[in-house]
């Protein structure tokens, strides 16, 4: 009893956090002085404008879910099934894109090219190049941990009758069909939602539409109307993507004591190796080397400490305490869709990865229309509204992440402890929690990265003089000398990576003497 009611709290303070303020947004954006009234969506909606600009937001995010999905696939096979050398090393540097805010990377970019043809890398191509970098790592980690779902016994039969190819053509690649549509969706998603690149490299799309509407004209009818079609279309592909998926009815074969079978690359090892080297130095490395040349010497990063260390402050401490309440809700979000102990468990689920896949400026307008009010300042006009916006973006991860960890704790471990006599409080503090310690700290720090990262969300919900670092940097790019935007965009990802480098290293050495211990 005491288990479900506390579960049952958990998601209706999360519900109050993510999804009221949707709702009410929904219900002012469709009422006028208590009256129906829809005038605003047909007059926003209706104008040619509008059109065009969502029809160059479907073709980015078409044309970047497009190349990130073949590629990021093509990657995940050759890291997580293959004897590629360095293949680890690989996969941590085409991770390090998407733990930094995006446009850094346009910037890097449009520094680069600044003497090399510079205007055509504002525009579409300039979005999708950016865009393709920076979510790359989505279908390539996704690729990964699905074939780590694949029986391997099946692909054992397989290769008494059959080589390698055709195991990989009639099994392997048949099964990794959920990866690619989820890979698929979650980067035309993302990148729909994604305003940042778009708006630094000056290309229209519908997002910044609705961002500029609210932030530069605070006109909030029309810019609520403009959010809703984002809204809309983010319900739309996960419905799909759920439908398709449930219908195909896959079972993933996870955490088994198998391991998952190796294909040998012979000749091409090396060859692989230095083309993806190449690949990777070009699109991770070379932005940062130039960000890193740009910035020039001490006297900058001086400078940059001087116009932006409240900022960056203020980002750890938001990411900290929105990292540490984000592990709270993913654990038991996680526990109960692990163990379904409440009927509510599958739409739980569908909510935080719909509030994931939403854009976050419809997040932060409907969150500013709920709490914009003379008796909600203490919500409105504090950091709490931040951390509120990024609980309801980001929870998602943090609760999937707990969730893939509490599969791999034998339920016999804690009804053992029931049968003992142990309420359900004592089990969770003194065997769930101790058995994956690791992965409530995976999931800190990935609720930490993105916290840290997040412009979407920030960028519209602040308080007067409670902005974040990204935010500082993308408000600096208008005025600010090209030196210091490159300063701050170095300590921006320096202050990103070496809480994952510092937390890789201790998942490392723990699992070690794990290792040694066991043996």
């Amino acid at each position: 009893m005491r288990k479900r009611l506390f579960l049952m709290l958990v998601i209706i303070l999360f519900a109050v956090i993510g999804v009221l303020p949707l709702l009410f947004m929904l219900f002012k954006s469709v009422t006028a002085d208590g009256e129906l009234n829809l005038s605003v969506f047909t007059e926003i909606l209706a104008t040619k404008h509008q059109w065009i600009l969502m029809y160059h937001s479907l073709i980015l995010s078409s044309a970047v879910a497009l190349l990130s999905t073949f590629a990021g696939v093509l990657l995940g096979i050759l890291f997580g099934k293959t004897d590629l050398p360095f293949r680890r090393f690989f996969t941590v540097l085409f991770v390090i894109p998407l733990l930094i805010p995006p446009y850094i990377f346009a910037i890097s970019w449009s520094d680069l090219l600044a003497g090399l043809n510079y205007e055509s890398f504002f525009g579409l191509m300039g979005c999708i190049m950016v865009l393709f970098s920076v979510f790359l790592p989505v279908p390539m980690l996704l690729t990964i941990f699905f074939l780590h779902t694949v029986d391997p016994r099946l692909e054992e039969a397989g290769l008494l009758a059959a080589s390698w190819k055709e195991v990989m053509t009639g099994i392997t690649l048949p099964l990794l069909i959920p990866a690619v549509i989820l890979s698929f969706m979650l980067v035309f998603i993302l990148s729909f939602g994604e305003f940042s690149v778009a708006n630094f490299l000056r290309y229209d799309v519908y997002p910044v539409e609705s961002f500029t509407l609210f932030a530069a004209f605070y006109d909030a009818g029309p810019a609520i109307a403009a959010a809703l079609p984002l809204a809309g279309a983010a319900l739309l592909f996960l419905l799909a993507g759920e439908l398709f998926l449930r219908k195909r009815s896959y079972r993933p074969y996870l955490f088994s004591r198998y391991k998952v079978l190796t294909v040998k690359l012979g000749p091409l090892r090396r060859r692989l190796a230095f083309a993806i080297a190449l690949f990777g130095f070009v699109i991770v490395i070379v932005p940062m080397i130039i960000l890193l040349v740009n910035s020039g010497g001490l006297e900058n990063y001086l400078e940059a400490f001087r116009r932006a260390g409240d900022s960056m402050f203020r980002s750890l401490g938001f990411a900290a305490t929105t990292a540490t309440l984000m592990t709270f809700f993913g654990f038991f979000i996680g526990y109960l869709v692990h163990t379904k102990a409440l009927a509510i468990w599958r739409m739980a689920d569908a909510v935080t990865i719909f509030l994931f896949a939403l854009p976050g400026t419809v997040i932060g307008i409907g969150l500013i229309s709920l709490w914009n009010t003379p008796w909600t300042n203490i919500v409105y006009g504090t950091p709490l509204i931040v951390i509120f916006g990024l609980l309801a973006k980001y929870t998602a991860l943090t609760g999937k992440v707990s969730a893939v960890w509490l599969a791999r704790i034998p339920s016999s471990m804690e009804e053992a402890a029931q049968a003992a006599g142990a309420g359900w409080f004592r089990r969770i503090v003194f065997i769930v929690i101790p058995l994956m310690w690791r992965g409530l700290a995976v999931a800190w720090i990935v609720g930490y990265i993105f916290s840290l990262r997040d412009t979407s969300v920030t960028m519209l919900v602040y308080p007067p003089g409670q902005d974040t670092l990204p935010v500082r940097i993308f408000t600096l790019m208008a005025n600010g000398s090209p030196e210091l935007i490159a300063a701050l965009c170095v300590i921006m990802i320096t202050i990103t990576l070496l809480p994952a480098a510092l937390l890789w290293l201790i998942l490392k050495t723990t699992a070690a003497k794990v290792s040694l211990w066991q043996r």
